[in-house]
């Protein structure tokens, strides 16, 4: 029994978190960790008030919204007892992503069909922004059955993530490196980037250069900046790295690099207008796939990892808890564009 106090205990320093929210969820973290399964009797009220020096009324409101969503029922008044162990029918998730650009749709749905009607997913967007993301996790800690966080590189983000169950925690997206173990379902960008410049460079080299653009304040991960800095020096290309894609620059005879899709469709749109021809006038390159890439403009060319893929295991690692730490691999996609 002094298990069960323990679950509900752990929680009580978080800030934003009610007494009745605290019992709440500690009791659905013990049915988790299998300190209580279906069938155990659960603490009676007066126990709960010595132990714990909840109220009467904040006691007896967990325990009925324990029993509306079915997790445990009352037997002939003689005390309640855990109905279904089978939590995932009543877990609550919290989603921790960037924004919600194309890939990170995929990702999502993907992830929310996996798991289906059983598990009630809230989703937050960071933006990139270190004090959006440690609001979200001071507002979400506590008050879900797991957390799945892409994190931000940044040197508070360790400290912001450790205040959260690593049991209950999972990294996607990107993997930064944290004290103990903790699950994590990521891409790499820094070594993959370069095998994918490095696999082009025959093609890059037919033209007289390669542009590429870097917005130094975004979200864009460094590695690749400096995967392409040691691709141009490794393999002599001629280079300018410009912040942004101004409409209507793009000219015969360059490669064009661009991460950003918004400036991806602007640079489509010019060579419609200008009449250059992909692949052969002028290259273009882009990061993370998806369906339209592979269609318009004959296809472009894109290096990126399997958002599908990496959001099936994270769903899976939801429904098994089983620990998972796994870079999913990043794919070259050669198409008419270079």
């Amino acid at each position: 029994m002094e298990n069960i106090f323990e679950q509900v205990r752990e929680l009580e320093n978080i800030q934003g978190l009610s007494k009745h929210e605290q019992l709440v969820q500690g009791f659905i973290n013990a049915i988790n960790d299998k300190v209580i399964s279906k069938g155990d009797m659960l603490p009676s009220v007066n126990s709960l008030i010595k132990e714990l020096g909840f109220a009467r009324e904040t006691i007896a409101k967990g325990y009925k919204e324990l029993a509306s969503r079915g997790i445990i029922e009352s037997k002939n008044r003689i005390g309640f007892f855990v109905a279904n162990e089978n939590i995932q029918n009543h877990l609550r998730l919290a989603l921790v992503i960037f924004a919600f650009d194309s890939f990170q749709e995929i990702f999502y749905k993907t992830f929310r069909d996996q798991l289906g009607k059983k598990v009630h997913i809230d989703i937050f967007f960071h933006h990139n922004n270190i004090d959006v993301f440690e609001s979200i996790i001071s507002k979400v800690r506590g008050k879900y059955g797991m957390y799945v966080v892409a994190p931000i590189p940044h040197k508070k983000t360790t400290a912001i993530l450790a205040t959260l169950p690593m049991n209950r925690f999972l990294m996607i997206d990107r993997h930064l490196e944290m004290p103990g173990d903790f699950s994590y379902i990521v891409q790499e960008f820094e070594q993959s980037s370069y095998d994918a410049f490095a696999q082009l460079a025959p093609a890059i080299k037919k033209f007289r250069g390669m542009i590429h653009y870097h917005r130094p304040a975004s979200d864009t991960p460094v590695e690749i900046m400096e995967a392409y800095k040691k691709f141009i020096r490794d393999f002599k290309v001629k280079s300018v790295i410009r912040p942004e894609y101004i409409p209507g620059s793009i000219e015969k005879g360059y490669v064009y690099f661009t991460i950003n899709n918004a400036e991806l469709w602007l640079m489509l749109k010019d060579a419609k207008a200008k009449g250059l021809v992909l692949g052969k006038d002028v290259g273009i390159l882009s990061h993370n796939d998806e369906v339209v890439k592979e269609i318009i403009f004959d296809g472009i060319t894109t290096y990126s990892t399997d958002f599908v893929k990496m959001a099936e295991k994270a769903a899976n690692f939801i429904a098994k808890r089983k620990t998972i730490r796994e870079v999913i691999p990043t794919v070259l996609l050669r198409r008419g564009s270079l």
